[in-house]
C-alpha cells in the first residue's frame, strides 16, 4: 500500500516539483512508502539495489537520437514520439544530441518540444552522437532512432515487455517498413564474412537472392513475420539494455558514420548477448532520409553532389575500419586483404555511380 502522504510532511512542495499530481499519488514502486522529490537522493541511496524502485523513479526506457541537419524529418519524428508518451508511455525520455546542424534543427527541437533533452555540440559523427545521449540517460532500455524512423503504436510498450521475459536478449530491432512498402533488410543481416564479400563484389547476391550461401548478408529463407534470431540489425532503431552497453562500452566513435551498427552488434554477439528480429512490432523507415543516397528517399532529400561522394566513400571506409578491427586474428590474411580489397573496389564503384546521377 502507498502512503497517502509525504514522508516530510509537504506534499504540495513534492507535487510543485514533480508537475503532477497524479505521479506522486500513484507512484509504482513497492519497497518505499511515497516518493518526494526533497527525499530523492536519500530515497536512492537507500534502495540503490531495488530495480523496481529505481526505474519506477526515472522511468523505463530513452529514446536516443544523434542528429545533423534533419529539419525534414525532426517534426514528424519528434511528434511521433510524443503521441507515443501521451498515450502509452508517459515516462518516455526523449534526447537528441546535435552534431552542429546548420538548418535549424536544434530550434525547431527547443521551441517546438521542450520536453525534449537538447544536447548541442560538435559534429564528431554519430557513434560519438550516441554515446553522449546513452552517457546523459539513466533508464533501463535505450532505444537508438534514426529521425527518419518512427515507431509505430505498441513498439515501445511491447519491447519492454518482451526484455522483462527474455534476460538473455540484449539488442533488437523490428520490422521496417519503407516508405514503398518493402521491407529494409538492413535491419536483418549476419556479419560480413570474406565469403559473404565475395558473393557480394561478384554479384552473386543478386544472382540468387533467396540463397542464404550466396546471400547471406540478408539472411534469406528465415520467416520474416517470426521472432528469430539474427547477427546485426541497423542502429537507426536498435533496442538495447543499458547494461549491454554499459559492458561493451558503448559505440567505437572510430566509426564516423555507417559501420557502427556492425561493429557495436558484433561486440553485443561476443559477449554472449542475442540479438532478435522482433517483427510483431513495427517502425516506418524513410530510409537514407538522412543522407541522400538511398533510392527510396533520393527525391525526397536531395543533397548536393559532392556530400552524396562524401557518403558513399564513409561506406567502404567504415566496412574497411570494421575488417581490420575484428577480423585480422579471425581469418587468414590472405582473405582478409582479399576483403579489404574488394570493399575498397565496391567503394570505387558506388561513388563513380553516384557521381553520374545529377
Amino acid at each position: 500500500m502507498y502512503a497517502k502522504v509525504c514522508p516530510l510532511g509537504e506534499p504540495s512542495k513534492c507535487r510543485t516539483r514533480s508537475g503532477s499530481t497524479d505521479f506522486i499519488l500513484e507512484v509504482r514502486y513497492k519497497c518505499f512508502i511515497l516518493f518526494c522529490f526533497d527525499n530523492l537522493p536519500l530515497i536512492l541511496q537507500q534502495l540503490w539495489f531495488c530495480e523496481n524502485c529505481y526505474n519506477s523513479i526515472v522511468g523505463r526506457v530513452s529514446v536516443i537520437i544523434c542528429a545533423y541537419n534533419e529539419i525534414k524529418f525532426v517534426e514528424q519524428c519528434l511528434s511521433n514520439l510524443q503521441k507515443i508518451r501521451d498515450t502509452e508511455l508517459n515516462d518516455l525520455k526523449v534526447i537528441v544530441k546535435d552534431n552542429a546542424s546548420t538548418d535549424g534543427t536544434a530550434e525547431v527541437v527547443e521551441q517546438k518540444f521542450p520536453w525534449v533533452k537538447l544536447i548541442r555540440g560538435e559534429n564528431k559523427g554519430l557513434s560519438y552522437g550516441y554515446n553522449i545521449g546513452y552517457k546523459a540517460s539513466d533508464t533501463e532500455f535505450l532505444l537508438f532512432l534514426g529521425m527518419d524512423a518512427f515507431p509505430e503504436a505498441g513498439t515501445i510498450p511491447g519491447l519492454i515487455e518482451y526484455f522483462d521475459k527474455n534476460e538473455e536478449v540484449g539488442a533488437s530491432t523490428c520490422k521496417l517498413v519503407l516508405n514503398d512498402g518493402s521491407l529494409d533488410m538492413d535491419a536483418h543481416r549476419g556479419f560480413p564474412t570474406p565469403w559473404i564479400s565475395l558473393t557480394r563484389l561478384l554479384g552473386l547476391h543478386k544472382i540468387f537472392p533467396n540463397s542464404e550461401t550466396f546471400n547471406g548478408y540478408f539472411l534469406p529463407g528465415r520467416n520474416m513475420n517470426e521472432p528469430h534470431e539474427i547477427d546485426l540489425c541497423i542502429s537507426h532503431f536498435m533496442f538495447t539494455r543499458r547494461k549491454v552497453l554499459d559492458q561493451i562500452d558503448g559505440f567505437d566513435e572510430d566509426f564516423f558514420l555507417y559501420g557502427e551498427d556492425v561493429d557495436v552488434c558484433y561486440r553485443i554477439k561476443k559477449a554472449g548477448w542475442k540479438l532478435m528480429y522482433l517483427p510483431q512490432f513495427t517502425a516506418k523507415h524513410m530510409k537514407g532520409g538522412s543522407v541522400g543516397i538511398r533510392k527510396t528517399t533520393r527525391d525526397m532529400v536531395k543533397k548536393p553532389l559532392q556530400h552524396r561522394l562524401k557518403m558513399q566513400r564513409l561506406t567502404s571506409e567504415a566496412m574497411a575500419l570494421f575488417v581490420k578491427k575484428h577480423y585480422m586474428d579471425k581469418y587468414p590474411k590472405l582473405f582478409v586483404y582479399l576483403m579489404l580489397i574488394s570493399s575498397r573496389l565496391l567503394g570505387y564503384l558506388r561513388v563513380f555511380v553516384e557521381s553520374l546521377r545529377r
